[in-house]
């Protein structure tokens, strides 16, 4: 029989089917798993918001949210994106990263399914060859005729599911002929050495970065009859060690921080491992006649010892999590007389993309971050018009210059994230986020210019008259309002709180004029100069600026949660101004704002 013969048991066309069947079951558990994290969406946020000191609730969480991803690879790099962040410590990640090693589990359980054996209609309905076909019609369906994003996800997760079924049906093929082949089970009888099992495991793992299809192989392996338990479990032990690489690989120039997480990661495998070999060893010395070590395992078998060391794994190592801290904190170690600062780890790491609900969450949060920054800008700014202390200049310009900093960072990251596979709700969020942190960094630099008034104000030693003063201090309490206002609405994204903004705006541009008006009137009766008008027209400018970026503000809160395009705000604005609730609003600022 010649290796290049098609009519041999086994050829090089098997070894061809075999690796296409790899690469359509990982990208079809890549496709499921984009449609499952867009389906999931902000849940997965909220989840992480949840997330406290008790080890069980965060096992609970990393469980949930890599059977939500259908990846502890994905899961594991975006706990390194979000400690690189600072947005999580690295205590919070270690019971995450134990549930992710449960939660990976459910594939095996699922590919297992394609080895059901059975006469009966029902036994073979349940056979992934026999539905798979029907659940990739229905996806395909829901993708091109839904309109709805989660339906349009629903077939998604069901073409990946039927691709993934396929890879592995292929996969299962090409090994069917194995045991024909001579000299096969010499090959296997050297996986009777557990230590090769490990090593073997490993590495295979870690060439195709997924321990999913690492499993669905030895299950394909399995599927043949030829593969005992004392071969398959140390290679299951030696897969979850694999597994570790994709962690390590996104640690790369990171912080100390996240590189830990990798190391936890890791340590947590391979410590389960060494145990689990320890106690493998003992049982086999002495018991070496038990009938489970040579019994044939199957694709539940495979599933199911999977499952059990997993599972074991995180029991017993539950308690010990400080410890696995300490290890990692002690293999990455503080570099002495170079510390990190916050703007190191101030920006969103592009790791985060992997799960991109989770990218547009954080730079939500961010974006709100910025959005306080600003408001607290302006504050300082109208604090220093009233009385100019150095101590307060120096807080507005670096103020002005984080939020520079946000901006550019905000705007990169967020235009790389657009061009990913969002959900339309993340879509939207990106476009509204894109959209506002313009106009956040815009009011900071509104608060130097009015920092340069109150300069030039005592530079040429001037006051506004009494009633100027009066009048701007109307005028301040407004701008105070709709900033505060503005920045609580965008942080709590309250589309109906938002609506309030734009009648107190229009107030604000009503103030502005009559102010001017009533200048103009005080300059033709002497009361005032025109050095103090041309002071007085640069001040009511930047107030007016910061109410119309708040007003931009408002209207990217109310078009994200009603699902309409920016392009509509003009529309928007002319039809709100034209509403009753509008006017009875803007009715109610106008009396409390009277001059």
């Amino acid at each position: 029989m010649s290796f290049w013969n098609p009519s041999s048991p086994f050829s090089i066309f098997n070894i061809f089917t075999l690796l296409g069947g790899l690469a359509l079951f990982l990208y079809g558990m890549k496709i499921m798993s984009q449609g499952l994290e867009k389906l999931a969406g902000g849940k997965l946020e909220s989840l992480l918001k949840k997330m406290t000191s008790n080890p069980l609730k965060s096992m609970a969480l990393g469980a949930g949210i890599t059977i939500a991803i259908q990846s502890s690879s994905a899961m594991t790099v975006m706990l390194v994106g979000l400690v690189n962040s600072g947005i999580m410590s690295l205590g919070q990640t270690v019971g995450v990263i134990m549930g992710s090693n449960i939660g990976t589990t459910l594939t095996a359980w699922i590919t297992s399914l394609a080895g059901i054996d059975g006469g009966n209609f029902f036994m073979t309905l349940l056979k992934p060859s026999s539905f798979s076909p029907l659940v990739a019609l229905i996806g395909i369906l829901l993708i091109m005729a839904a309109k709805s994003d989660k339906k349009r996800s629903v077939g998604s997760i069901g073409i990946g599911f039927a691709i993934l079924m396929f890879g592995m049906g292929f996969m299962s093929d090409a090994m069917a002929a194995l045991p024909g082949v001579p000299g096969f089970s010499d090959v296997l009888t050297a996986f009777n050495n557990p230590l090769l099992g490990v090593l073997v495991g490993a590495v295979f793992t870690g060439v195709i970065q997924s321990s999913a299809a690492s499993v669905a192989v030895l299950q394909g392996l399995a599927g043949t009859g030829q593969i005992s338990f004392a071969m398959a479990f140390p290679i299951i032990m030696g897969q979850n060690i694999g597994t570790t690489v994709t962690a390590a690989i996104s640690s790369i120039g990171v912080n100390k921080s996240a590189k830990r997480v990798a190391v936890v990661h890791a340590a947590f495998n391979i410590i389960g491992t060494v145990l689990f070999l320890i106690a493998y060893g003992i049982v086999y010395l002495v018991v070496p006649e038990l009938p489970l070590f040579s019994k044939a395992i199957d694709e539940f078998g495979i599933a199911i010892s999977h499952t059990v060391f997993n599972v074991a794994t995180t029991l017993i190592l539950l308690p010990c999590s400080k410890l696995l801290v300490l290890i990692a904190e002690k293999l990455v170690k503080d570099t002495k007389g170079k510390e990190e600062t916050a703007e190191e780890v101030c920006f969103l790491d592009k790791r985060l993309f992997a799960t991109p609900s989770i990218a547009v969450s954080e730079c939500n949060a961010r974006t709100a971050e910025m959005a306080k920054i600003a408001e607290e800008a302006i504050t300082h700014a109208r604090a220093y018009l009233k009385h100019p202390t150095e101590s307060e200049r120096n807080l507005i310009l670096a103020y002005e210059d984080k939020l520079d900093k946000y901006e550019d960072a905000l705007s990169r990251y967020l235009v790389a994230l657009s061009a990913r596979a969002l959900s339309d709700r993340d879509s939207r969020e990106t476009a509204k986020l894109l959209h506002s942190v313009g106009n956040l960094e815009r009011i900071g630099d509104h608060a130097v210019n009015i920092l340069k008034v109150a300069d030039e104000i005592a530079d040429k030693k001037l006051a506004f008259s009494p009633a100027a003063d009066r009048e701007l201090a109307v005028l301040d309490r407004a701008t105070r309002d709709i900033l505060s206002l503005t920045v609580d609405t965008f942080c709590r994204t309250d589309a109906v709180a938002a609506g309030k903004v734009e009648p107190l705006e229009q107030v604000i541009d009503h103030l502005i004029a009559e102010i001017r008006s009533r200048h103009i009137s005080r300059l033709q009766k002497g009361n005032c100069t025109v050095e103090m008008g041309f002071i007085l027209a640069d001040l009511l400018t930047n107030y007016e600026r910061v109410s119309d970026h708040c007003s931009n503000l408002a209207v990217a809160v109310i078009e994200a949660v009603s699902q309409s395009d920016t392009a509509g705000a003009h529309a928007y604005l002319q039809e709100v101004k034209n509403s009753y609730d509008f006017n009875e609003v803007y009715e109610h600022y106008m009396t409390e704002y009277a001059l």
